[in-house]
């Protein structure tokens, strides 16, 4: 048992778990879209994950704590430097065109962990992007967007058409609904200058407006010109459980409620879809 827990622990703090998640998402992508599956694309998004996720949030312990590191940072940072690798040999894999986009949202991943702009600007001493007040879930919510929806149709030259803007929109919203989760959870650590959504307006109107925010993206569905009957339905099943964990969250959680079930939400979704297809 201690070696399973030792090994969960792992898997969630290594990133391994959220990596999924977008892999899931990415995944979602080319099967509502009528792509075969990209081995390229998938790993591509999977090891960057772990890798620009573990950057942002082991830095600044590494950073400091570099001759006296943990057992357990020292094995997170090996597995990060395996994961770069990775994701090197599969980005040169992809069109080079992908490589612009793929610097972009590298260039924001960096810039969000290290310090860039002048201390004024910010809430505290960290000086990046991730301590500018409110800016945050937005962040996280554009790069999760891009990679999972633009990038893997840009990889296949799909032009962005109507339904491709709506999915993105979608998409956006959907990442900042498994956030809120995470930012009530945080409210008793958070630094109140970083006006997370639930410092701002509280547990209860957070939970108000993630309900109408579910409700947008299941009517967006609506206004694409491709739907199918079985598309609604997983999407609706997604959202009414996403709902479900939404509503039941609260500041004294059980360590897993977010980090792994309402992280874990894009991979039920994907099986959900494959299951239907």
């Amino acid at each position: 048992m201690t070696f399973l827990k030792q090994f969960f622990n792992f898997y969630i703090n290594s990133s391994i778990h959220v990596a999924l998640a977008v892999y899931g998402l990415t995944y979602i992508t080319l099967v509502e879209y009528d792509i075969q599956y990209d081995e390229d694309i998938l790993y591509f998004v999977f090891y960057a994950t772990i890798t620009g996720y573990n950057f942002v949030k082991y830095f600044g312990i590494a950073k400091f704590h570099h001759r006296s590191l943990a057992r357990w940072l020292k094995v997170i940072q090996i597995f990060s430097l395996i994961s770069f690798v990775l994701m090197g040999y599969y980005g040169l894999k992809l069109p080079s065109l992908m490589l612009v986009y793929i610097v972009i949202f590298g260039g924001i991943t960096f810039f969000y962990a290290i310090p860039f702009l002048p201390k004024r600007i910010f809430i505290d001493k960290q000086n990046n992007l991730r301590s500018i007040g409110g800016l945050k879930v937005y962040v996280i919510a554009a790069v999760w967007t891009g990679v999972t929806v633009f990038l893997p149709l840009l990889s296949h030259e799909l032009p962005i058409s109507a339904d491709v803007l709506i999915t993105g929109v979608q998409r956006y919203i959907f990442v900042i609904l498994l956030m809120l989760p995470f930012e009530i959870r945080d409210l008793k650590f958070d630094n109140l200058k970083l006006s997370t959504i639930p410092q701002k307006i509280g547990v209860k109107q957070t939970k108000i407006i993630g309900v109408a925010l579910i409700l947008s993206v299941f009517l967006l569905e609506f206004f694409k010109d491709e739907i199918t009957v079985n598309g609604i339905i997983v999407l609706l099943v997604v959202l009414l459980v996403t709902l479900l964990f939404l509503l039941y969250s609260k500041i004294e959680q059980n360590k897993y409620y977010s980090s792994f079930w309402v992280e874990g939400l894009p991979i039920l979704w994907l099986i959900i879809l494959l299951a239907f297809n």
